[in-house]
């Protein structure tokens, strides 16, 4: 069960690398941005598949942690937050509920249609809702965990 959770973790951060070299995200933040999909990909699986939560809600949570990462790392490493943002959300995002959505609109099952369609549109919607979220949340309080850490050193 972990151990499957794990191997996903790593796919999801191979693939959101991919993406992040493909969108010409810097260099040296390969790594992190593979690192933000991977943390938004295992809260999704873990909710979703391993609690059973519904679709929705461990869609919100999961851009809700990836969005929140993303922030961190852009306090952190004075990138803007969509260096991360924009290849981390890759993993969650419906593209298999889109093509099969207007698979069956085109192969006329239009109870198939709806019901794919429907999950395609609520998954979208949620990840909107967790970005929304995130991004709503001070960008002092993120500024004072980067003074936090300068007090430390």
């Amino acid at each position: 069960m972990i151990g499957t959770i794990f191997l996903h973790f790593i796919i999801a951060m191979i693939a959101t690398l991919a993406f992040a070299v493909l969108f010409q995200a810097p260099k040296s933040e390969w790594g992190l941005c593979g690192l933000t999909g991977g943390v938004g990909w295992f809260v999704y699986e873990y909710l979703h598949s391993q609690q059973g939560w519904h679709l929705m809600l461990a869609t919100i949570v999961a851009t809700l942690a990836l969005t929140l990462l993303s922030r961190f790392f852009a306090v952190l490493r004075k990138h803007p937050a969509t260096v991360y943002l924009l290849s981390g959300i890759f993993p969650l995002v419906p593209g298999a509920g889109i093509y099969y959505a207007a698979f069956y609109l085109i192969s006329g099952n239009m109870e198939m249609f709806s019901i794919k369609g429907t999950e395609t549109v609520e998954t979208a919607g949620a990840i909107v809702i967790g970005i929304i979220l995130a991004m709503g949340l001070p960008q002092a309080w993120l500024n004072h965990l980067k003074k936090k850490e300068k007090k430390a050193i």
